[in-house]
């Protein structure tokens, strides 16, 4: 698990703040892979649809992820 992925388990998101895909993915306990072959199958993750950059690069929301886990 990542140093940030650590920080945020417990803490209250912040509004706005985007997390890269190993973040999501230790937060979820899964792989990158994983979320990269759900999101190609199915057009998203456990309904969460990533900001995609022009470099191809994911970003998650944050508080997208934190509702998920929290079951809401």
């Amino acid at each position: 698990m990542t140093q940030h992925a650590d920080q945020t388990a417990g803490a209250t998101p912040a509004p706005g703040r985007k997390l890269t895909t190993a973040e999501v993915a230790a937060l979820t306990r899964t792989t990158t892979g994983t979320i990269q072959v759900a999101l190609c199958r199915r057009g998203h993750y456990l309904g969460m649809r990533p900001v995609r950059l022009p470099n191809r690069r994911l970003l998650w929301d944050e508080a997208e992820v934190h509702r998920i886990l929290s079951g809401a």
